[in-house]
């Protein structure tokens, strides 16, 4: 059984081009040392990457460190042993694209495996199995990447929320609900970075770093380089970033991406609220803050932005400057580009003393910014020599073996990754209709018929997918050749036919399938949908098909909800699933013969058509001022199909749905169960959802995905689902006290089939407010002497006393202590601070107080204890000789 609940477990090139350059691994996993640092600390493995990459930055010059901040590419320093590196590289549901060219976007890779898009796995309902596919995708980068050991940070997983569905991006994301988007991007993050399901590193080294995207409310093309997400906090804190919260605390990502547009009128990649605030002191991120793509150039020429106090628009260097002095560390600086970026300007505003919010800009910006991201290429093992991700990469695909063409023979497309797309396609797969026609009964012997109609000659694979040449394509299986093999393997004699028409004799057909859905014509990245409808040809093509043969089923594969009104109830079985991979027509093929009972549940409101849907710019959640609200949680219309909805080829009832206990106070955990038994007569899997709703009370949702489990059951067979769900993720953000609350009262929770579908209902009764238990701590450290504020000094002469600037957030997320420069608010009465030193002869710690006393790096760490909970955070110190 599979069960999730909001608990915290752990913290293009043109082809010709691409085709024409080929890149082989070499033999060597790191660059040999110079003499002149070949004792230094950054070369001693057993010091901590972010030691490491603290002496590193130390050792660089101004230019050398502007240098290091820029995606394509970070430029070689021989001096140092520092290898060119391309920040920039792509991986979303596969392996796709590499930062291998200077001042070009990356190039897209050659036949690497292709698995379903993220919608589609977000269909799954299945954590476990997305951590499976993002950890076969980090193997696969780890073959293919140079050196076995470079490029391996990529901009993905996109964990924006599909909140309306004509967004050009949906396919990229995991649904419309916070909670479950950070289920499954959680994983997906534990998987590409090498980590077990609970968060923990398999090995001493990360496998791939991955990059939450996009940071925040960017979720309409149409506007996105010049447009404003506008809306209250409350909307902010429970909606647009919650999964970005949540996935930090879990998982603890390497990288978030800001995004290109603003945020209640400052851009993304310039708001302090957003990365400080929120990101570091709130959400309790450590990780570094890449920019999208040329997001800081659009701050000019998008956006056009004047700071608040300016006098004018932000120019090429305070653009750069006030982008990084808000917390962005590294610059993507191509897409929409111009000449300038951090290499080129930050230098200038150093020596300008650049004004920002935070004050005058200054060096230790870029040591802050360079520190995160070289502990990241640090803890990759790009600087060591013994690495077990490098072993096994080169075991499964020797060096030499894989080139950037053709040539490759496919060789990373091995058969279990391949079977794992197919697995992950047929779980993804919906079943919306079925009057008794799936799943097919195929004769052992005879005639037997089958038409697909539809079926397009070339395979769509959905978004930043890789190029498959002519040795990747014969891994693909479209409809009709996976119609084909399973229809045979039942039946030799039986015939499957591509019709790229409707002829007159359909009815001579045993059944037909009809393939419709859009492709990158209908939406993609920089165009939204017009509207839902499906394509006119498509739309005939169903109605003639379903006019000549009842025994019609129609296949969609799209980007997000269609209108299906014309059909939907006249045609006798309707399967869904959005970009599926490359082994796709097998998947549908299991699931048409029953191979595979299909478990797939809607990660999305389906809604009718767009006369349902405000604007795409409106990016309010909940109704107001006439306009419809959105998702399950708000929308007040009736849809086609609900949240959680799909169908299975057995049936299941719930019954006894109890709480452990009815009287629960803000800081309790309950735990609701059900007992589910398959009432049919084959074997099933049942997503279990367990919604939340909460006392009567202004601009609350209807209800609240809290909880779901995914368990497989035989006929007749019965279990217990039991999912814990804390008192304190059902507080909602009051905007008037700055703070999460719990409303008192009465709450049902509900397990059901669907958010509209409830089965089995308990309820308990809720009273009191939340304790202040710490949930996250950060710093900015600074000396006693400096001004307050700042990045976060690195770099400490002898002697001088270390203010950590500690920053403490609770459980309803208020921030005690520093909050910002010249503000702060006092620790609670009875919570302690404590400070340890790892090299007491670098940095001393009597008590509070924080003293350096010699050269060197060392760590110190920061332990909180508050009524009983303890949290934990570090900061690296490099101390300079007299």
């Amino acid at each position: 059984m599979v069960t999730y609940t909001g608990r915290r477990q752990r913290r293009g090139r043109a082809l010709a081009a691409v085709l024409a350059m080929v890149f082989i691994s070499s033999a060597a996993s790191a660059p040999d040392a110079p003499p002149s640092v070949a004792g230094a600390i950054y070369r001693d493995a057993s010091y901590s990457p972010r030691e490491r990459a603290a002496d590193l930055v130390s050792r660089m010059t101004l230019a050398e460190k502007a240098s290091q901040m820029i995606s394509s590419r970070a430029p070689a320093i021989p001096r140092l042993g520092i290898r060119e590196y391309g920040w920039w590289n792509e991986a979303i549901h596969g392996v796709a694209r590499e930062g291998l060219l200077d001042g070009e976007n990356p190039p897209t890779l050659v036949n690497t495996t292709s698995y379903p898009v993220s919608l589609s796995l977000g269909a799954t309902w299945d954590p476990d199995l997305v951590h499976r596919v993002a950890s076969a995708i980090g193997d696969e980068a780890r073959e293919v990447v140079r050196d076995n050991a470079l490029d391996l940070t990529f901009y993905s997983p996109t964990v924006n929320l599909a909140r309306d569905p004509r967004w050009g991006r949906n396919d990229e994301t995991y649904g419309e609900d916070p909670l479950l988007t950070a289920a499954l991007g959680a994983q997906y993050v534990n998987g590409m970075e090498g980590k077990d399901t609970s968060g923990r590193l398999l090995t001493g080294y990360l496998k791939t770093a991955t990059t939450l995207k996009h940071y925040a409310a960017n979720n309409s093309e149409v506007n996105r380089r010049s447009g404003s997400s506008d809306m209250d906090e409350r909307t902010l804190r429970e909606y647009y970033t919650a999964q970005f919260r949540d996935i930090v605390r879990r998982a603890d990502p390497a990288s978030i991406m800001t995004a290109y547009n603003r945020v209640n009128g400052v851009p993304a990649s310039a708001s302090g609220h957003l990365l400080r605030t929120l990101g570091r002191q709130t959400f309790g991120f450590t990780g570094y803050y890449t920019s999208d793509c040329d997001s800081i150039f659009e701050m000019q020429a998008g956006h056009r932005w004047v700071p608040p106090g300016a006098a004018a628009p932000v120019d090429e260097v305070s653009r750069h400057a006030l982008a990084n002095a808000a917390g962005v560390d590294l610059d993507c600086q191509l897409g929409y580009h111009d000449g300038f970026n951090y290499a080129t300007s930050l230098p200038d505003a150093v020596r300008d003393r650049t004004p920002t919010e935070l004050g005058p800009y200054n060096e230790t910006y870029l040591d802050a910014s360079l520190v995160r991201l070289f502990t990241t290429r640090f803890a990759l093992g790009e600087f060591d020599t013994d690495v077990p991700w490098v072993r096994a990469a080169r075991a499964r695909v020797p060096v030499g073996t894989w080139v950037n063409t053709d040539l490759n023979g496919a060789v990373t497309q091995t058969p279990e990754r391949l079977a794992l797309a197919r697995e992950a396609a047929g779980q993804a797969t919906v079943l919306l209709r079925n009057d008794g026609l799936l799943p097919l009964s195929v004769p052992a012997t005879g005639r037997y018929r089958v038409a697909v109609l539809g079926s397009p000659d070339t395979m769509y694979l959905g978004g930043y997918s890789s190029i498959q040449a002519p040795a990747g394509r014969a891994n693909q299986v479209d409809a009709v050749a996976g119609l084909t093999a399973a229809v045979r393997a039942v039946n030799p004699a039986a015939t499957v036919d591509r019709l790229s028409s409707v002829p007159a004799d359909l009815r001579g057909y045993d059944v037909v399938v009809v393939v419709a859905g859009t492709d990158e014509r209908t939406a993609a990245e920089d165009t939204d949908r017009a509207d839902l409808a499906l394509r006119d040809d498509q739309l005939a093509l169903i109605r003639d098909a379903v006019a000549r043969n009842p025994r019609t089923v129609v296949a969609l594969e799209t980007i997000g909800p269609v209108d299906v009104s014309s059909f939907a109830s006249t045609v006798p079985a309707l399967l869904w699933s959005s970009y599926n991979g490359q082994r796709k027509g097998e998947a549908l093929a299991d699931v048409l013969l029953g191979t595979v009972n299909p478990s797939g549940r809607l990660p999305f409101t389906w809604y009718r058509d767009d006369s349902q849907l405000p604007p795409i710019t409106d990016y309010a959640i909940r109704p107001a001022g006439g306009a419809p609200g959105r998702t399950y949680q708000y929308f007040a219309g009736k849809p086609t199909y609900p949240f959680g909805y799909g169908l299975s080829y057995t049936t299941f009832r719930y019954a006894d749905a109890k709480v452990d206990r009815s009287r629960l106070t803000a800081d309790d955990t309950v735990t609701v169960s059900v007992s589910v038994t398959n009432t049919g007569r084959v074997g099933g899997t049942e997503v279990v959802q367990l919604y939340a709703t909460s006392p009567p009370a202004k601009e609350r949702p209807a209800r609240r995905l809290v909880g779901f489990a995914k368990v497989l059951l035989e006929p007749g067979q019965t279990q217990r689902v039991s999912l814990p769900v804390r008192v304190r993720d059902l507080a909602f953000f009051d905007e008037a006290a700055g703070r999460f609350v719990v409303d008192p009262g009465r709450y049902a929770f509900a397990f059901g089939r669907s958010s509209a579908d409830p089965l089995a209902r308990a309820t308990a009764e809720v009273s009191g407010a939340l304790t202040p238990v710490p949930v996250t701590a950060s710093v900015l450290p600074r000396a006693a002497t400096d001004p307050a504020g700042g990045p976060g000094r690195v770099a400490f002469p002898v002697g001088v006393t270390i203010e950590p600037q500690l920053t403490v957030a609770v459980a309803d997320d208020t921030r005690y202590g520093y909050v910002g420069p010249g503000a702060g608010r006092a620790l609670p009465d009875g919570m302690s601070v404590t400070y340890a030193s790892n090299r007491p002869a670098v940095v001393r710690a009597d008590g509070t107080t924080l003293r350096t006393v010699g050269p060197g790096v060392a760590t110190v760490t920061a332990t909180v204890t508050h009524h009983g909970t303890t949290v934990t955070t570090a900061f690296v110190v490099t101390v300079r000789a007299p």
